[in-house]
């Protein structure tokens, strides 16, 4: 069963397992409705209770990932996938029927999904049913088992433990990242709508001129309270947090750590100057503080932990008849961790579940996306079923106060292994000598190109050019004009003399509102450009990019510690992972039933008679071979199970 989906039902009690990233949501529109139990094929038996072929094609249609193919590997594992949902949604259901359910709880639940989805009229009604193989009366039994297993369920999360002292100061210690408050900043804006005004305004700031007074003669946002960030009590703004301004202007200001002026920074058509008088880094909030807020989460991970336990009971018990051969699956051990079997089903519902496998069969064939999942998912899913299976054996050794499903446990194993991971500024440094590209800004301009045949007069023209209209002047001139928009410094469709030109010079010649570059000889032309709207190269300063890179390297060197930590502590944990067995017999398996080619049959050959020289004296003469026709090669063509 998929943990995720159980601590969804916890939390809202809104949704009945079906198969990973599929929920039971009692809406007629969604492919997770089935028709009626009482009527179909059976094909399997849970517990005595049926499951049709009806219902488990059903699930099939519905789901694009599931019908994506009935062939080959794919084909087989989504049919097991398919089939294994269907026998855990029985489980739930039966041991959800003693749960009391009246009909009125039933026709609120319907009377919400009909208004919900625009569906009061009675026939507009009945008509969307049928659509989906249903009558009003399946629907409603539907609706009912839903709600039984809500209630089952919530009786489950209600009679678990709630979280003590130790497990509530342990969670905290491991998710205090999570736990605090943003950086704020306390500072003033200007902003102004003309880029060559925030030029100005700034060399004024730079000279000494008054912030505040500056914002009020100008900014069009806050000048009222001189450009401050937050609302202003006492004389002195309070402090915001890194949405209070467009992301790009954020970056820049929360990058002054030590305070001070941003550059002019463009944003949504305006221009911006940030003042920082005081950055208030983050910092962890209190014990106290979030007690409530965490007592809520780990009693969650309790009642996460309460329902897979009670689920592992139902799926360990259950007694299941395949009726019809056609619908038995494969589904064997992939791995035994500490005497615990993991089912190859659960690995299957990873796959399933994993955004890359959807987006893989939209871009590969499926008998192609079956060997790519064989070779690249399902080894890295088993591994972390693995380890989410030993981990409840690692708490319990290491006497550690955590709680949760499997899955729970291992992800607060990796953050306890990685709790003293740290970054050191030459850490920092390191990362971005190495990685500068990341963070430069490749130059920029509007460019337009002037072409003629002869240089003296790309010359003249480069001096004349008074900077007015470049387009009139550049063809009075004889020249040929190509207008190239924006571009960038490197783009395919400039020369590389004619990018160094406008990008990688200091002899552009101001002409209005641009510049005219040198003139470039391309073979046997010659050419000049006009360049407006240019931004040179710009590489971020280290100081502005530090608090980036430090949590990039920080996440990944606690997931490296974290990792290694499991393993370590894994060692002493039998464990025998059978999963590429398990992909081999699979293969075999498959290949054995694929249907075989057919051969063709081979025409008759005649054989050419031999003639023989007389006898010698005293012999019978030798016999001429008769022709000999070979029978026909009886290759047969084997049919598809």
């Amino acid at each position: 069963m998929n943990k995720k989906v159980l601590t969804s039902v916890l939390l809202g009690f809104l949704a009945v397992l079906l198969v990973v990233g599929l929920v039971y949501q009692f809406t007629p529109n969604v492919g997770s409705l089935f028709g009626k139990q009482s009527s179909g094929t059976p094909a399997i038996t849970v517990n005595g209770q049926t499951v049709t072929v009806e219902e488990i094609q059903a699930l099939q249609r519905s789901n694009p990932v599931l019908s994506a193919t009935t062939e080959g590997i794919l084909g087989e594992d989504l049919k097991t996938v398919a089939v294994e949902s269907r026998i855990e949604n029985a489980l739930l259901k039966a041991a959800s029927s003693g749960e009391n359910i009246s009909r009125a709880d039933v026709n609120e639940q319907v009377d919400k999904v009909r208004k919900g989805n625009n569906l009061t009229d009675n026939k507009a009604w009945v008509d969307r049913l049928a659509q989906i193989g249903f009558t009003d009366a399946s629907y409603r039994e539907e609706v009912q088992s839903g709600l039984a297993i809500q209630k089952k369920q919530k009786s489950i999360a209600d009679a678990a433990p709630k979280a003590t002292e130790a497990q509530l100061k342990q969670f905290y210690s491991l998710n205090k990242d999570q736990l605090q408050d943003e950086a704020r900043i306390i500072g003033r804006e200007i902003v102004v709508a003309d880029k060559a005004k925030a030029t100005a305004l700034l060399a004024q700031l730079k000279g000494g001129s008054d912030f505040a007074t500056l914002a009020r003669e100008n900014s069009t946002e806050f000048k009222d309270r001189g450009g401050a960030l937050g609302p202003v009590t006492g004389g002195k703004p309070a402090a915001v947090t890194q949405v209070a301004l467009p992301p790009e202007v954020s970056a820049a200001a929360f990058a002054l750590t030590g305070g001070g002026l941003t550059d002019v920074i463009s944003s949504g058509g305006k221009f911006y100057i940030v003042k920082v008088e005081q950055f208030v880094p983050a910092a962890a909030k209190s014990y106290e503080s979030v007690k409530k807020q965490i007592t809520d989460q780990v009693n969650q991970l309790l009642q996460t932990a309460a329902a897979e336990k009670w689920f592992d009971g139902l799926r360990k018990t259950a007694k299941i008849d395949y009726v019809l051969p056609a619908w038995k699956i494969n589904n064997p051990t992939v791995a035994t961790v500490g005497g615990q079997d993991i089912p190859y089903s659960d690995v299957l519902s990873g796959v399933v579940g994993n955004q890359q496998f959807a987006s893989l069969l939209q871009q590969v064939p499926a008998d192609q996306a079956g060997s790519m999942v064989n070779q690249f998912l399902k080894p890295g899913i088993a591994e972390q079923l693995i380890e989410q299976y030993a981990a409840p054996t690692i708490v319990a050794d290491k006497k550690l106060d955590l709680v949760g499903s499997r899955a729970n446990l291992a992800q607060q194993l990796a953050l306890y292994g990685s709790k003293d991971a740290s970054v050191t500024d030459q850490d920092v440094i390191k990362d971005y000598q190495q990685n500068v590209a990341k963070y430069t800004t490749k130059a920029s301009a509007t460019l337009s190109e002037a072409v003629f045949t002869d240089r003296a007069k790309a010359l003249a023209f480069r001096q004349s050019f008074d900077g007015k209209n470049f387009v009139q002047a550049a063809s009075k001139a004889g020249g040929t004009v190509s207008e190239r928009g924006s571009v960038t410094a490197g783009d395919a469709a400039l020369s590389p003399a004619l990018s160094k030109a406008v990008f990688d010079t200091s002899s552009l010649r101001p002409a209005g509102e641009g510049s005219v570059s040198d003139v470039i000889e391309n073979g046997k032309t010659y050419s000049v450009a006009y360049v407006t709207d240019l931004v040179r190269a710009n590489v971020k300063p280290l100081k502005e990019v530090d608090a980036v890179i430090r949590s990039q390297l920080l996440a990944q060197k606690r997931a490296e510690a974290g990792q290694a930590y499991i393993k370590a502590q894994m060692k002493d944990i039998k464990v025998d992972n059978k999963l590429s067995a398990v992909l081999a017999a699979q293969e075999k398996r498959i290949a054995a039933a694929a249907p075989k080619p057919a051969t063709p049959a081979t025409p008759p050959v005649t054989t050419t008679p031999v003639t023989t020289p007389p006898a010698a004296s005293g012999t019978e003469p030798a016999k001429t071979p008769a022709t000999t026709t070979p029978a026909p090669d009886s290759t047969s063509t084997p049919t598809k199970p």
